[in-house]
């Protein structure tokens, strides 16, 4: 069976989240914040993982800019808890690195089936 890379990471970085997430709460006591970036940072996962099962390509489409727009929010909020002194410099840059690979992928993506929805 293939693999899928999109899929795997997206999940390996959900997985990441949550245990941010339970470290957030638990050592930070932070809870909103931290929220925020659990609902959106799995939520990529989430969406790239039902997009395969899209009934169309436009369907499959949407469902990855879906993915897309949520790692972006999820950007926005490590940045803030980082900045917010929630999240220290080296963890701030790993999960961040990784969240910036997914909306590399997920750019790549997109734009290969934007110009094969147009082609048809």
């Amino acid at each position: 069976m293939k693999k899928d890379i999109l899929l795997e990471k997206s999940f390996a970085f959900a997985i990441r989240i949550v245990k941010m997430y339970q470290f957030l709460c638990e050592s930070k006591k932070e809870y909103v914040l931290s929220k925020q970036v659990l609902r959106s940072g799995t939520s990529i996962g989430a969406n790239i993982r039902e997009s395969k099962r899209g009934q169309t390509t436009p369907d499959f489409y949407t469902k990855l800019t879906i993915a897309l727009k949520e790692a972006d929010e999820t950007a926005y909020w490590l940045e803030l808890l980082y900045k917010t002194d929630y999240l220290d410099k080296n963890t701030y840059e790993s999960i961040n690195n990784d969240c910036e690979e997914l909306i590399k992928l997920l750019v790549s993506s997109t734009r290969t089936l934007k110009t094969k929805m147009v082609k048809n």
